[in-house]
């Protein structure tokens, strides 16, 4: 009875996949007379589904091959603008400049980490390689080199083994010093994972470009064990010219057509039955298998012209589920495009435009006929890098898309795109004239506390706005010039908007100028230090010289350091010019008297540097100074960012032994509890009291306070900008330590000194 009912299930389950496949509608219409023509048909529909799967895995791989070459040039420009943002870190520019190895290697890490790349490494221009660079041989650091200095910095090498996807980009400060090269592995597995993409099961490979290679783009078939297989090949970009590469992909067409095996062993029994009765119906039946054939191969040649195309699914055979899967790949194919191209001109974070896109929207804007004037606003975020510093970049990231979706609010008839980092751009209709009520709305908008991922983030922002046309006729130089507004904005004090002026591209221009100028200030000698007298009023003599940075320009003639320093700071030049001050201040103080001291001012660029206890010690060391006539001046401003870490280092600088003292003190930050947790040996009363002294009577009161509290805790007093004798009375009333200023001697050379000690000194005599 078991054995009944198994048979009987399997007829049933034998007879449901007979009526579902082509033969069974094939055989109850045309009954015996196609079990003739079945053999007949048997070799055109071998034929036929050969040659269409043939061409099928053809153009599948000609995408795969299209789909391998776009995701390159997207991995290139990813790995490319990747290392130009490092490599235009400004901080990263000056680890370089001052062989910083342990900065230089920390930003690769942490840029290797956020894009997720394999290899990260710095390769100078002397051939010497910081980084990732574990693993490389000698000849492949070699090669890797001399492909940089070639020109050639992306392409894909052989490291390791296996092959790697390599961008560069040149670090300029401003002449080259290297390349950040950053790299991503393109081995079996990372070429498997591209496979994946493909509708088939392709196996890329990349293989040395030899003479045993073919060149060129090609489809071959070649014969592999009695197994046929189609094989594709074509150049890729090789970073190294001498060591060429080539993409061979491929897929077994015996494979392929093995599916279709039991069809046509079908066909072929009932044909060999029916081969006398099948002439009769043979020219109908071919006609009927044909049809969808016919119109897969139409839509195939449709979709490699680059149309759509979709075939009409009628049955529920073979050849209908052979239709609906080349649906299937249609529509994958046309999606997958459609997502690179987005890709391509969007910003994959925000989901904004790209740059590359808002340069198309602009040259639009600037060509359409009959429109009308438009402005162009590029903002960025204040203070964003603390957010990333202190929250992670994870709550950045989320900050940027919260930003996003505000300006697209605050502008909602706008295009707005982000140009990368916390950069953003706007394009808006100015008919109006209503961009500076736009601008005003930016930075309010800007302004609004952000919740993100539980922070409540305040931050700000600072707007450029260029007007189209008279701004600019093209898409670059409007970028330009509001980039030019933007950075007038941020100089100005932040969170506000700034219009473009003809007159900030030449003052850019002025600036460039001089900062190449200051670049080699240092090494062609332009630089030398000035000095000021500090009187002592109770020792009645001359007990110290403040050093005063001075650049004797060959064409500029004397520079103000009010124009060269704040310049040093901001490119980063002012560590090495910091550097050689304090060397040189101290080597020229050893031949005055024992008793007079040296003061040297402190950049807080150059404070926040880990290297200044170090360049310390080194110029105590070189110059044989004592470390107690070394006075160091610092400003109030390092106390804004980290108090804690600014008292550490001060304390760290008391170690060696120097002497520490605030400079400009009661016109910044000032509090009693700096003055309580750090012990400076001196306050320096800015010169605005001092101007004050004659004319108002509020002015001598804090002086006395000043004074007073200095006083009390130990503290010596000097007063800068002292010019005339009653000036001098009150502050010797009121107990100042020190006097500064023209009343005694402006800044002069080094070697005028010891003419001004010996003139003060008859002076004191004569008195």
């Amino acid at each position: 009875m078991s054995h009944a009912l198994a048979l009987k299930r399997f007829w049933r389950r034998a007879v449901w996949r007979f009526q579902s496949t082509l033969t069974f509608r094939m055989t109850l219409f045309y009954g015996a007379l196609f079990v003739a023509v079945s053999m007949l048909s048997l070799f055109g529909t071998r034929k036929a589904i050969e040659s269409y799967a043939e061409s099928q895995i053809r153009r599948e791989m000609t995408v795969g091959s299209a789909l391998f070459d776009r995701i390159a040039t997207m991995q290139f420009h990813q790995l490319a603008q990747a290392g130009n943002v490092l490599a235009s870190d400004f901080g990263f520019r000056a680890a370089v400049g001052t062989n910083d190895a342990a900065t230089i290697a920390s930003a690769l890490q942490s840029l290797q980490g956020r894009f997720k790349i394999d290899d990260a490494m710095f390769v100078g221009i002397d051939g010497t390689i910081a980084g990732g660079s574990d693993g490389l041989s000698a000849t492949e650091q070699t090669q890797l080199f001399d492909a940089l200095d070639a020109g050639r910095e992306r392409g894909i090498v052989r490291w390791r083994g296996q092959s790697h996807m390599v961008a560069a980009a040149p670090v300029r400060a401003p002449m080259l010093m290297g390349w950040v090269v950053f790299a991503r592995n393109m081995g079996p597995v990372d070429l498997q994972q591209l496979a994946k993409l493909s509708s088939i099961d392709l196996h890329p490979q990349l293989v040395p470009l030899t003479a045993a290679v073919a060149r060129g783009t090609e489809v071959r078939e070649i014969d592999r064990g009695g197994e046929r297989i189609l094989s594709w090949g074509q150049p890729v970009p090789a970073l190294v010219e001498a060591a060429p590469q080539r993409l061979i992909l491929e897929y077994s067409l015996t494979r392929a057509l093995r599916g279709y095996a039991p069809i046509l062993w079908a066909l072929f029994g009932f044909g060999a039955l029916g081969l006398l009765l099948a002439i009769a119906g043979a020219f109908a039946a071919s006609r009927r298998l044909a049809r969808p054939i016919i119109a897969l191969e139409a839509a195939a040649r449709k979709v490699s012209a680059g149309e759509h195309a979709e075939v009409v699914v009628e049955t529920r055979d073979e050849i209908g589920r052979l239709a609906r899967s080349f649906n299937r790949m249609v529509t994958a194919v046309e999606e997958r495009e459609r997502q690179i191209a987005h890709m391509a001109f969007h910003d994959s974070l925000t989901g904004l435009a790209n740059r590359t896109l808002l340069r198309e929207q602009i040259a639009l804007a600037l060509h359409r006929h009959g429109g009308v004037d438009f402005a162009l606003f590029c903002l960025d975020l204040d203070n964003f890098k603390s957010v990333n510093d202190t929250l992670g970049h994870p709550t950045g990231d989320a900050l940027l898309c919260e930003v996003a979706t505000r300006l697209a609010e605050t502008c909602p008839q706008g295009f707005v795109a982000r140009l990368g980092g916390d950069e953003f751009a706007i394009i808006v209709q100015d008919g109006n004239g209503a961009a500076d009520q736009t601008g005003r709305a930016i930075v309010q908008a800007l302004t609004r506390p952000f919740t993100v991922n539980g922070h409540r983030i305040v931050t700000g922002g600072s707007v450029g706005i260029a007007l189209a046309p008279q701004d600019g006729q093209d898409a670059t130089s409007l970028l330009k010039n509001a980039d030019l507004a933007l950075y007038r904005a941020k100089h100005d004090g932040k969170g506000s908007h700034r219009f473009f002026e003809n007159a900030m591209d030449a003052e850019a221009q002025a600036r460039r100028a001089m900062e190449v100028d200051l670049h080699d200030a240092l090494r062609k000698g332009e630089l030398e230090l000035h000095f000021q007298p500090l009187f002592g009023l109770s020792q009645n003599r001359v007990t110290a010289f403040e050093a005063l940075m001075r650049w004797n320009h060959p064409v500029r003639g004397m520079v103000s350091p009010i124009d060269f320093i704040p310049l040093a700071e901001e490119t980063g030049l002012i560590i090495p010019i910091g550097e050689w001050a304090l060397h040189e201040a101290c080597r020229i103080a050893t031949s005055w008297g024992d008793d007079i001291r040296v003061a040297v001012n402190v950049s807080p660029v150059q404070f926040r540097s880990s290297t200044l206890n170090s360049i310390v010690f080194q110029a105590l060391a070189r110059s044989g100074l004592e470390p107690q006539r070394l006075e160091l001046e610092i400003t109030e401003s390092l106390f804004i960012d980290n108090v804690e870490a600014t008292l550490a280092s001060l304390h760290s600088l008391k170690v060696l032994g120097v002497r520490v003292a605030l400079d400009d003190f009661g016109t910044g930050y000032s509090s009693l509890s700096y003055l309580r947790s750090f012990p400076f040996d001196k306050l320096k009363i800015d010169r605005s009291f001092i101007v004050d002294l004659l004319a108002n009577e509020g002015a001598t009161a804090i002086i006395r306070a000043i004074t007073t509290l200095a006083d009390a805790l130990g503290i010596e007093t000097t007063a800068e900008g002292v010019e005339s004798s009653e000036q001098l009375d009150i502050l010797r009333s009121e107990g100042c330590n020190q006097i500064q200023g023209y009343l005694f001697s402006r800044p002069i050379p080094a070697g005028e000194v010891p003419a001004l000690l010996m003139k003060l000194s008859g002076d004191r005599m004569a008195a």
